[in-house]
């Protein structure tokens, strides 16, 4: 791969971080917006309004997992979330200006996926766990290739 379309696949790959922290970013702020709301009571007009049984399983689960939210768990999470954010923000600007930590972290972070991705798979293969194994493997291949070609310059 020439040096140009090793530099289109970093952005590519900056672009794809900075798009993961900003989804997550704006649940976070989703999550604050729940902030002193009866849960329970919007877990239930959500079941309802998408005309689903909630004495049903799924449903059912829903509504308990909002109902066990309060404001503390909702500011830890909105918190967790802006760390996440910070961390992808933080990746794909070393991306783009092709820093040596940000492609370390990069594939690091792309490993870590690595395991649960294919647990996933071989629980229940869904095109959308191949997909996100795909992407991942080749993120960490090309941030693999990008180091080597990196630290044979030097």
């Amino acid at each position: 791969m020439t040096s140009s379309g090793l530099r289109k696949s970093l952005d590519v790959v900056a672009a794809i971080e900075a798009a993961k922290g900003t989804i997550v970013l704006l649940a976070g702020f989703g999550l604050l917006g729940l902030l002193h709301k009866d849960l329970h009571a919007l877990s239930g007009d959500i079941v309802a309004h998408l005309h689903m049984n909630p004495a049903r399983k799924y449903p059912h689960i829903f509504i308990d997992l909002m109902s066990s939210l309060n404001d503390r768990r909702l500011w830890l999470m909105s918190g967790m979330a802006l760390l996440y954010s910070t961390i992808r923000f933080a990746e794909a600007y070393g991306l783009w200006k092709q820093k040596t930590w940000a492609e370390w972290l990069a594939l690091v972070g792309g490993c870590i996926y690595l395991p649960f991705e294919l647990y996933e798979i071989f629980k229940k293969p869904s095109f959308i766990h191949v997909s996100a194994l795909v992407v991942n493997l080749v993120i960490v291949l090309l941030m693999a290739k990008v180091l080597l070609q990196r630290r044979s310059r030097t």
